[in-house]
């Protein structure tokens, strides 16, 4: 299936209201279809005579020296759409070559991704996504669990001070999740009783010098999720940032942002190639991915096909949706001449209707 019928046949087995919870945005969700118009924008200038029978798509990331260049962004709640939730997804990452970005949302715990992780790879690139805590002792034990656990790297999302509306949830009066799930990483947190679960908390109260503290407090590499201005990209790099990540939360935050896609230029201009630059948001194909690996990312992130393929097909429907990108990118990446990621340049990406 493609990643459109996969797409239509989660609607047809997922709740609506979960559907919806998986499908939607802020507001009147422009950010959100922003994102996948804006690479309708973008076109690619192929080079010819240049390329090779041989290629290499492998890219270099914090803490996954050799990995695709589509990595699974992170989401929440996968249980809700398949029984073997985010165990499945962590499989199919692994068996895929792709990093698993599992998330402080999880519907299970990390310690239980990464093992399911290993059972389809001996050393998976498994990040793990934190939302930073207005309390420091909830902030260190997150970390320090996605480091037992076997984590290669951390993710702190930046651009969550408050909850996004979402129109959708909010119609269908989908506020908490139901009887039997739950966000399993907040279970057993210091102030909490045993067993007990302790909110996630969006905070506007956290500002660098605690992401500096978080960088400083893990051997792993930290990037910072949800940059769109420049400015932010530098000062991520100068408090301890591995890696940047492109992003506007699939939509689901400030609807009044423009697409990440759009956003990519200035932040990878603004970083020089001091870290890596990834981009989440809209990617729905193998050659939006490879549009953005021209404009400087070194790999792109894709959340909701993901789910998509969890909801049709399990483990089985995550492998179709990552190796139908991935073999689509590499299969652009020929077309345009390239032999590796670092062959695909701005100077190849043109507007379309605009002048060469």
């Amino acid at each position: 299936m493609t990643l459109r019928e996969l797409r239509e046949k989660a609607r047809q087995v997922l709740d609506p209201v979960v559907f919806d919870y998986v499908a939607g945005g802020a507001d009147e969700e422009r950010a959100l279809t922003e994102n996948e118009r804006a690479f309708d924008r973008y076109a690619l200038l192929p080079r010819v005579l240049s390329g090779s029978e041989e290629r290499d798509t492998s890219a270099a990331l914090p803490g996954a020296p050799r990995v695709s260049p589509v990595l699974v962004a992170p989401t929440a709640f996968h249980r809700l759409v398949h029984r073997d939730g985010e165990r499945a997804t962590a499989r199919a990452a692994a068996a895929e070559g792709a990093v698993l970005v599992t998330g402080t949302a999880a519907t299970t715990a990390v310690a239980d991704v990464v093992a399911a992780a290993r059972e389809a790879a001996p050393d998976p690139a498994v990040w793990f996504q934190l939302y930073p805590h207005p309390r420091e002792e909830v902030t260190a034990e997150l970390v320090r669990r996605a480091e037992d656990a076997g984590c290669t790297a951390l993710v702190v999302t930046v651009d969550s001070p408050v909850f996004g509306r979402h129109t959708r949830d909010l119609r269908n009066g989908f506020t908490d999740l139901p009887p039997g799930y739950a966000a399993e990483n907040m279970r057993d947190l210091p102030g909490a009783g045993p067993g007990a679960l302790t909110p996630i908390p969006m905070s506007a109260v956290p500002g660098w010098p605690d992401f500096a503290a978080v960088a400083a407090r893990t051997p792993l590499p930290v990037l910072v999720k949800g940059v769109l201005h420049p400015d932010d990209a530098r000062l991520a790099v100068e408090h301890g940032a591995a890696g940047v990540i492109v992003s506007n939360h699939g939509g689901r935050q400030c609807d009044a942002v423009p697409a990440a896609v759009d956003c990519l230029p200035a932040v990878t201009g603004a970083v020089v190639g001091r870290v890596p630059v990834l981009l989440d948001g809209g990617v729905r194909r193998g050659s939006d991915a490879a549009i953005a690996v021209a404009l400087g990312a070194s790999a792109v992130g894709v959340g909701r096909p993901v789910l998509w393929g969890l909801a049709a097909g399990g483990e089985t429907g995550v492998r179709q949706v990552l190796s139908t990108l991935r073999g689509e990118y590499a299969h652009t990446l020929a077309l345009c001449g390239g032999r590796r990621n670092t062959d695909l340049t701005p100077g190849m990406v043109v507007r379309k209707g605009g002048t060469w």
